[in-house]
């Protein structure tokens, strides 16, 4: 059996994780959002970016830490 605690590493590897998916979930949506609007009215979604992911990691691990 493993250690029921993460390292630092494990945790902020986990978050990343958690981070891209919630932007490329983000993401995703809009793109179905804009394929809803009449052709002509529809308007391209840019891809995420590493600040984008880094944004949202930073927010998952304040949530962590906080107490």
């Amino acid at each position: 059996m493993g250690s029921l605690t993460k390292s630092g590493y494990e945790l902020r590897s986990d978050i990343l994780g958690m981070a891209i998916g919630i932007v490329e979930s983000r993401i995703q949506r809009k793109c179905e959002n804009e394929y809803l609007k009449p052709e002509g009215e529809r308007q391209g979604v840019n891809p995420y970016t590493t600040e984008d992911v880094l944004e949202e990691a930073e927010k998952l691990l304040a949530f962590v830490n906080r107490k």
